[in-house]
Order: C-alpha cells, then structure tokens, then sequence
C-alpha cells in the first residue's frame, strides 16, 4: 500500500505554518524540514554573511547581505513546485525594501538574486553541488558559492552564457569574485580554518 504525500502548491507553501517553527524549503511540492545546522556551518555562513554586508558598507552599494531570511522560487521543470533558502544571499537593496511587511521570497517573474552561499554539510553535499547548482543557474543567479569545510574548498560558480564555469579555491587563495571585485578573501578566512 502506498501512502500519498500531500504535496503544497508555492502559494500554499509561502502561507503554509504549521506552529512548530521550522523552518521549510519547498521541494517539488513537498515540506523539507531545514536542518539546525553544526556550529561550524553557522560560524561559517555568518562569516561570509559579515563579509559581504561589510564591502557593502565599505562601497556604499545600493545591495543588501541576508542571513537565511530570503527564499528563492525555483524552476525544477516538474509539475510541482521547489523554493530554496541559501544560507547567505545578496540582493540589490531596492529589491529587499520591496518585500515590506510580505514573505521575501524571490519568484521566478522578479530579477534573481546577485549572489547566493549555501554551506555544505554531509546531508546536504549532493543537493548543494548538483541540484541547486541547475536551479541556480536556471534561475540567472550570476554567483553561487558553494563552501565545502568537508573538503576544505570553495567552489564559485559563475555565470557564463546560462551555464556556471566553477572554480575551487583552497586555503590562502583569494576568492575572485565578480560582484565583489576588491573583496580580498581568501578559502582560509571563510572556512574559518
């Protein structure tokens, strides 16, 4: 006997609250529960996070860095629907203040985001490095960082004629990242290694 999963819509999912206080992503139409994450993938979300709102500041550009507040709808090409929550994100200001008091989640009809992190962890490396990789770049987000402490690299994936070109930086490396060219960041300070 087989046991139907009730599956949500994306409208159903952006009001779905089930009083617990976990925290969803939506995948193909079904509630996964984010995991809490070890100290370390906190510690190292955070510090990409500060990193970023920082060279903001420094710049004065007119973006925004949030720390796993801001969903981001998802083309899976199936029938039902995938939103994601990555760890860090960037996003242009005017695009934040446009959420006011309403869920910030970025559909697929608005821009996407500029740049997303997502942290790697053992149950999370395969969806991180494979599906969310497509998504992302499906979506048109130009940067995705995928921070691996498992293996000690930083993978930045950029966006180059809809596909992501990938380049695994280690230990003192300086991250060349294009929307923060003057970020002197080396796979050392964000691994917090």
């Amino acid at each position: 006997m087989t046991v139907a999963t009730q599956r949500l819509t994306f409208a159903e999912y952006l009001s779905h609250g089930d009083g617990t206080g976990t925290r969803y992503e939506l995948v193909e139409g079904e509630l996964v529960p984010m995991a809490v994450g070890t100290k370390r993938h906190g510690d190292i979300s955070e510090e990409a996070y500060l990193q970023f709102r920082s060279e903001i500041k420094r710049l004065n550009l007119p973006l925004v860095a949030k720390h796993m507040t801001v969903g981001v709808q998802s083309p899976r090409g199936r029938a039902w629907d995938t939103s994601r929550v990555p760890d860090v994100i960037v996003l242009e200001k005017e695009q934040w203040d446009s959420f006011g008091d309403g869920e910030a989640v970025i559909t697929l009809d608005q821009q996407p985001p500029l740049l997303v992190v997502e942290v790697i962890s053992d149950s999370t490396k395969s969806t991180d490095y494979r599906s969310k990789r497509t998504e992302y770049a499906l979506i048109g987000i130009n940067e995705y960082w995928i921070v691996d402490p498992l293996a000690a690299k930083i993978t930045l994936c950029t966006l180059i004629d809809s596909f992501y070109d990938a380049e695994a930086f280690v230990e003192d490396e300086i991250i060349q990242s294009r929307l923060f060219p003057d970020l002197k960041l080396t796979a050392r300070q964000v691994l917090l290694s």
